[in-house]
């Protein structure tokens, strides 16, 4: 946590979010990995919000437009109409911090990007790697981002049709994704070479 202190400079990201949330006041947002909720915390009451985490521990309840679904994203995915679930709506805003992996995180991306508008923003967490330790597929320290950092790349890589951008916010980066292609089937079609690569 010290590295990430001395490498990114400027408000952590939590406050990073509460400031794009007051900027863009999405009317839907879903999140992956809520872990203790802290960043639902900073989502508009009047905003309908979906968190899903396998095993969340919320420190505060969550809020009244707000329902949190105990299960992989994966699994939610598949067995839910999100569209249904945010009362109609599609995503507008989203935050990707769950497993730290890439290949889940490129997944989430796949999954949200087609419940998505053009005008929707994607939010991806632990996307700048502090060292080869802490940034490593599987984890050996105690504060670990993983290989999230590879989603950016392939993101720019194989769709260059969205804006990929990155904001350097302690302790491990956020990224920032636009221009959305709720139709694009470039990655869900090439999933598994993308992930062999």
């Amino acid at each position: 946590m010290l590295l990430a202190n001395i490498e990114l400079h400027g408000e952590d990201y939590f406050h990073v979010m509460s400031r794009l949330h007051a900027h863009l006041n999405p009317r839907t947002y879903l999140e992956v990995g809520v872990f203790r909720g802290a960043s639902l915390r900073v989502v508009s009451p009047s905003t309908q919000a979906i968190g899903i985490d396998p095993n969340p521990i919320l420190d505060e309840p969550a809020g009244p437009n707000q329902r949190v679904f105990a299960k992989t994203s994966d699994d939610f995915f598949a067995g839910h109409d999100v569209v249904a679930e945010l009362g109609g709506r599609r995503i507008e805003l989203a935050f990707i911090n769950g497993m730290h992996q890439f290949e889940y995180a490129l997944r989430d991306f796949i999954n949200i990007e087609r419940l998505s508008t053009r005008s929707s923003v994607v939010l991806v967490h632990d996307c700048y790697p502090l060292d080869a330790e802490t940034a490593m597929r599987e984890r050996c320290t105690a504060f670990w981002s993983g290989d999230i950092w590879r989603l950016i790349l392939l993101l720019r890589k194989y769709r260059p049709d969205l804006a990929v951008h990155t904001i350097s916010t302690p302790p491990t980066g956020l990224g920032m994704i636009f221009n959305l292609d709720p139709s694009s089937r470039v990655l869900a079609d090439r999933l598994d070479d993308i992930a062999a690569e």
